[in-house]
């Protein structure tokens, strides 16, 4: 990671839609939507977290970039967990007579290659595993450039959709409202140019899987994500959360235009999709990183279980990439930008 360029750190949230939970029924959230949800008092990232004592349970990761930390929590009713980087398996333990201090360092790799990796967590048996969230840092753009971050709003012309949407309206989302649809196919486009774009939405337990595809004049990928909540997953008018959740970013652009399009795919229970905001990060120069593949990920080493509480190193460089863009120059990333957030919504 080139330390004089543009960077930015981010951070994933437990509910956001680039982790893949294996069985979200296997987990157990907060719920952002009931009464006693209050996140500005909570220990844990935006109130939430993703428990389980299931064995086997896990949620996957996919990132691009030097390095990347997973925080959680450690104390007597934590058990063993797994970290696959790659084809590494490390084993290590969250069990501690006393509950460790919040944030807890469940693993952190800080000199891997700039390239490729997927990281997936499981619990291994013993007691619970519990992810509050994950940091990285992404860049934007060369040393000496200039960033300019641009919000459109969901109502911006340059957005056009197709099929039916509706409006909602809460002081949670950027600008004020959001639009939605639950038609199979449903869908909206944007042409832009930019080193990055993010697209933020809710999520909710009546919503569920969408397709991304992104096109340039050299590149096009596609990808499905979910937009299923959390408290268990079952399908319904629960679990809703309002505050900013990325549904789609893309990073390492190229200095042309990109066509982007995202389709709800309804299935039978004619599930919602969600557009809040999109940003795009415009630097004053261009220079996209050029990504190795097939490189053999190092091993290292993950949190010390005898520790009372983990090292908030928030200084790791990294991004992350979906598992359709592995390989690809294009880089495809899916994360909730706690520092976007603060700074533009």
């Amino acid at each position: 990671m080139d330390d004089a360029a543009v960077n930015i750190n981010v951070t994933v949230d437990d509910f956001d839609s680039v982790l893949w939970y294996s069985q979200q029924s296997d987990w157990q959230t907060p719920d952002p939507s009931s009464a006693d949800y209050h996140p500005e008092s909570s220990e844990w990232l935006r109130g939430t977290y993703h428990y389980t004592e299931v064995e086997g349970a896990s949620v996957a990761f996919n990132f691009t970039g030097p390095t990347v930390f997973v925080y959680g929590a450690a104390g007597p009713n934590y058990g063993n967990y797994s970290v696959t980087m790659d084809q590494v398996v490390l084993q290590r333990s969250a069990y501690q007579s006393d509950n460790a201090s919040s944030p807890y360092l469940l693993y952190s790799a800080r000199n891997l290659t700039y390239d490729n990796h997927q990281l997936t967590l499981a619990n291994a048996g013993g007691g619970g595993l519990l992810l509050d969230f994950i940091d990285t840092t992404v860049q934007l753009a060369p040393a000496g450039a200039t960033v300019d971050n641009r919000t459109l709003e969901e109502t911006d012309d340059s957005i056009t959709y197709s099929g039916e949407w509706g409006s909602n309206q809460s002081g949670n989302f950027s600008g004020g409202g959001s639009t939605y649809t639950n038609e199979d196919g449903g869908s909206f486009e944007l042409d832009f140019r930019a080193s990055a774009i993010y697209v933020f939405g809710d999520k909710k337990n009546d919503h569920g899987l969408y397709n991304v595809t992104l096109t340039s004049q050299n590149t096009s990928t596609s990808q499905i994500l979910s937009g299923v909540s959390g408290c268990g997953g079952a399908f319904g008018e629960t679990c809703e959360q309002q505050q900013p959740s990325l549904k789609f970013f893309a990073s390492n652009l190229a200095n042309q235009t990109y066509h982007l399009k995202l389709s709800n795919i309804a299935g039978e229970n004619n599930s919602y999709f969600d557009l809040d905001s999109i940003v795009l990060s415009v630097p004053s120069e261009y220079e996209p990183r050029d990504l190795s593949s097939n490189i053999p990920i190092p091993t290292s080493s993950g949190a010390n279980p005898t520790s009372t509480s983990g090292g908030n190193d928030g200084g790791g460089n990294g991004a992350l990439a979906s598992a359709t863009a592995l390989g690809n120059p294009l880089l495809l990333l899916g994360f909730s930008v706690a520092w976007l957030a603060r700074k533009i919504l």
